[in-house]
């Protein structure tokens, strides 16, 4: 049993590691926050009145929307210890028990704000970085020129960097974001200081009179200031692997006090030097210390960046395990470390859609338009899942339920009502982009659904065939063959391509399916079930979790438990691959042809089911068989 000071220890190692990955991303607000908060696309006016009001709702939208919904109530919302939008949804899908159609509603809703975080995928690390290399022009105009090429390189650089892990640069990370808030508060501390006015926006009478103000500018207003809530979904995305008491502690201790600093400090700032507004964030920082104040915020915001793009990385994994993506190939660059992964295609196609997003807004006050839409929508979400969990999970009382999401739902809906405002000015470009990736896992989804039907409908019953086949001569080889299928109650179509081209049949014929479940993680002790069917065949599922890494070998040798021994070495893997054929008459119950063509392509280009379940290479033999849906 470990001692106090071990725990002590390792509660300090894992809110360090926190403090890297889960607050990177909302501790690089400040950059840009308050430089659109008084833009003048938003027509507010950078006076006393304004500004302590305008940092009051900050800092009290921090104690509400941070504090209480996410770290107070939403990390108690964990799936086995997991959190994020996946996690939450399997947890709401639990909580509601056989209602189908409940089950249709949350799946739809849950996966459109999972598709919503490819979004922030991209828009963080391109207004991150890009905010941060746009303090050389602070040190000197003749640098203008050089921001978007100096910030292209820096994130070339960041992806390029991916396929080598994070397990080295990982160790940094920790340090270099607690520096990072000790710097935010100790500038903030300093203009506080010299316009100590300021901590009157510590009274929510300021922010409520700064709101009511408004009037239908509200949302205008609302709209910039929810830059300074970006990254909050983080703390619950990430407490699988901090856990939720370091990422709590993190917040209490370190991050909220920071931020509150900066924020008065900058209002401070902006009260005594108007001329400030240009960057608020750099002109705090003596001109002396310019250049290392850049440096130390590049690298602030690549460390943000890094953990949106790690999570861009574990959501895919998440979505191709439960069945909404297409495989992909995977990376493990960590022998420790199972959740520091790499895949190759995500890494391109973000690259590609951050750098379209850095050349094609062209400056972080322009891409501040799209930020916010994407990551307000899955708050919103967020809150609506937590019901179902609160009210049928935990089986709290209606008007509890309802008293601890009512709130936050009208908060969330201001919020994306304020960041709606800006679609047309660049709020479009997350939304399209989620949406074209809902419906690609919508296709997906649905595809694999008519395939699997179609198999069930044009291949002969499994038990039937293999009890007929059990009585014929045919011809054994002393060897196991594994077949692997997704519908278990059929026959595959490679050990029907075995039995009519090569007439033989192995002595010990396994029928395996794997199946994904709506949980984090399956133990062991449930991991695969054997069925015996006649002499010489059986059926095994192979259970896993969302976030198990699959390998069907080990998994193999746990049937031996179950009475069915299996000798990997003497092991043939025969695997079924669909070549999809769309048709012209759609049925109702069908999709529209150019779902079909969609869908066709993306099982054409899916990763190797070889690869995908570490089967060894020189004991696969695979076959195609044309399916059509």
């Amino acid at each position: 049993m470990e001692n106090a000071s071990t725990s002590r220890e390792k509660h300090a190692a894992l809110m360090l590691g926190a403090l890297g990955v889960v607050y990177g991303d909302i501790g690089t607000s400040p950059l840009y926050t308050m430089k659109e908060i008084f833009s003048p696309a938003t027509g507010i006016t950078a006076d006393a009145e304004h500004l302590v009001g305008a940092v009051s709702v900050i800092f009290w939208g921090l104690m509400m929307v941070v504090t209480l919904k996410y770290v107070l109530l939403i990390l108690r919302a964990d799936n086995n210890g997991e959190g994020g939008i996946m996690a939450l949804t399997a947890l709401a899908l639990k909580a509601v028990g056989e209602s189908q159609r409940r089950h249709v509603m949350l799946l739809l809703v849950g996966v459109f704000g999972a598709a919503l975080f490819y979004g922030d995928s991209v828009i963080t690390p391109a207004i991150s970085v890009l905010s941060a290399v746009e303090g050389l022009e602070v040190a000197t105009p003749a640098f203008k020129p050089y921001v978007l090429p100096i910030c292209a390189g820096v994130l070339i650089g960041l992806f390029a960097m991916q396929r080598y892990g994070t397990s080295v640069v990982g160790k940094l990370f920790g340090p270099v974001i607690v520096v990072w808030f000790l710097v935010l508060a100790a500038t903030g501390v300093a203009e506080i200081a010299q316009q100590p006015a300021i901590l009157a926006a510590l009274n929510p009478l300021h922010a409520l009179r700064f709101l009511s103000n408004q009037g239908w500018h509200l949302f205008v207003a609302v709209g910039a200031i929810v830059l300074a809530f970006t990254g909050a979904e983080a703390l619950y995305a990430d407490m699988g692997h901090f856990g939720k008491r370091p990422i709590q502690y993190a917040w209490g201790a370190l991050v909220l006090p920071s931020l509150a600093l900066q924020y008065l400090g900058q209002g401070a700032l902006l009260m005594r030097d108007p001329a400030a507004l240009e960057n608020p964030f750099f002109h705090m920082f003596p001109k002396a210390w310019l250049i290392p104040a850049v440096v130390l915020a590049t690298v602030a915001t690549v460390i943000a960046s890094q953990a949106v793009i790690s999570g861009a990385y574990s959501m895919t994994r998440q979505a191709v395990q439960l069945g909404l993506l297409p495989r992909m190939q995977v990376h493990y660059t960590s022998a420790r470390e199972i959740g520091q992964i790499y895949m190759p295609e995500v890494n391109r196609l973000l690259l590609a859609a951050v750098l379209l997003a850095v050349f094609g807004f062209g400056s972080s006050s322009a891409m501040a338009s799209a930020y916010g839409i994407a990551v307000t929508v899955t708050m919103l979400i967020t809150t609506l899942l937590t019901y179902f969990v609160i009210r049928y999970g935990w089986h709290y009382p209606l008007p509890l339920a309802l008293a601890a999401t009512s709130v936050f739902l009208v908060l969330d809906l201001v919020l994306v009502a304020s960041c709606a405002v800006k679609f047309f000015q660049g709020g479009w470009f997350p939304l399209v982009l989620g949406g074209a990736i809902f419906v690609v896992m919508a296709t997906w989804r649905r595809g694999r659904t008519l395939l699997i039907d179609s198999i069930r409908r044009n291949d002969p019953e499994l038990v039937p065939f293999v009890t007929a086949l059990s009585a014929d001569t045919v011809h054994r080889v002393a060897r196991t063959a594994v077949y692997a299928v997704a519908n278990p109650g059929t026959v595959p179509q490679a050990l029907l391509h075995n039995l009519k081209h090569n007439q033989v049949l192995h002595e010990r014929n396994v029928i395996l399916t794997v199946v994904f479940h709506t949980v984090p993680w399956i133990p062991f002790a449930e991991r695969v079930e054997v069925e015996p069917l006649v002499a010489g065949f059986w059926r095994v599922q192979v259970n896993y979790g969302f976030k198990n890494t699959p390998d069907i070998p080990k998994a193999l040798e746990l049937c031996k438990a179950q009475g069915l021994p299996i000798n990997l070495f003497e092991t043939s893997y025969f695997l079924s691959r669909e070549i999809v054929v769309p048709t012209k008459g759609n049925g109702r119950d069908g999709m529209a042809r150019w779902r079909e063509s969609l869908f066709a392509l993306m099982s054409r280009n899916a990763g190797s089911v070889a690869g995908y379940f570490r089967l060894p290479n020189n004991c696969v033999i695979e076959l195609g068989t044309r399916v059509q849906i």
